[in-house]
């Protein structure tokens, strides 16, 4: 798990807020991540058309709704100053979410999927007043021995990891949330992220939580607060990520 969690003794400061090459563990995705160098805000603002498609009427593969998508799509990309590849990811999420791309990523039967969210997120003074966090999303589908104690099937297990920065807080003031939407059934919920897992115990902060997704199509949003501490003689340290978007199929 500690591979997962992307390099866990490295301190990273960020100095200004832009997506950065998340590095890759062993992945299965049919849908590419964004590129480096774009701005994170400008990402973060993709969300609500992206998951106001997804939660639009139930046979997205209409001609009427899939129209729609696609008007969204290029009114973000007419809007922006996004680079052709965010394009390209975008059609991807359009191949997703009207399953004309064949529904995500197969099952393998010797190992978990391991789906890395679109981008990575950056957390404001995560780290220290004058150094910021690069944050990472991703998703296990079930079913799958990691996180600890694994998604069963027709589950998802989500592990969101904020680089540089100590061990979170037992308690989480304003907690990281991720909230997902089966595509394929309807079915949605939002989860608080904790450490009842107790990955990376001594840091970088990595919380997850495990959904009961059901079978399908996921669409899924991580986003919101960390409070971590170093010691009980530190001052706790909360800092706010922008949201990220990841894709995936349960089995």
């Amino acid at each position: 798990m500690s591979a997962l969690a992307l390099a866990a003794c490295a301190t990273v400061a960020v100095p200004t807020a832009y997506a950065k090459p998340a590095p890759a563990p062993q992945s299965t995705s049919s849908i590419p991540m964004i590129p480096e160098g774009v701005p994170v805000d400008a990402l973060a603002s993709l969300v609500p058309a992206i998951i106001g498609a997804a939660t639009g009427p139930a046979d997205i593969a209409d001609a009427g709704p899939k129209n729609a998508i696609l008007a969204q799509a290029k009114q973000l990309l007419e809007n922006s100053n996004l680079p052709d590849q965010v394009k390209t990811t975008l059609l991807a999420i359009i191949t997703f979410l009207d399953g004309s791309g064949g529904g995500g990523p197969d099952i393998p039967k010797d190992g978990p999927v391991i789906a890395q969210f679109l981008w990575p997120t950056v957390g404001k003074g995560c780290i220290s007043s004058s150094a910021d966090s690069v944050g990472t999303a991703l998703a296990v589908p079930g079913p799958a021995q990691l996180p600890p104690p694994g998604p069963a099937q027709g589950q998802a297990g989500f592990v969101f990891t904020a680089l540089g920065t100590k061990q979170p807080t037992d308690v989480q003031p304003t907690p990281m949330t991720v909230q997902w939407l089966n595509v394929d059934t309807r079915a949605t919920g939002t989860m608080n992220l904790t450490n009842e897992a107790h990955i990376n115990p001594d840091g970088p902060a990595t919380l997850s939580a495990i959904a009961n997704t059901g079978s399908g199509r996921v669409v899924a949003v991580v986003s919101g607060s960390l409070t971590t501490q170093a010691d009980p003689e530190s001052q706790p340290i909360t800092c706010s990520f922008l949201p990220t978007v990841g894709f995936f199929t349960v089995a």
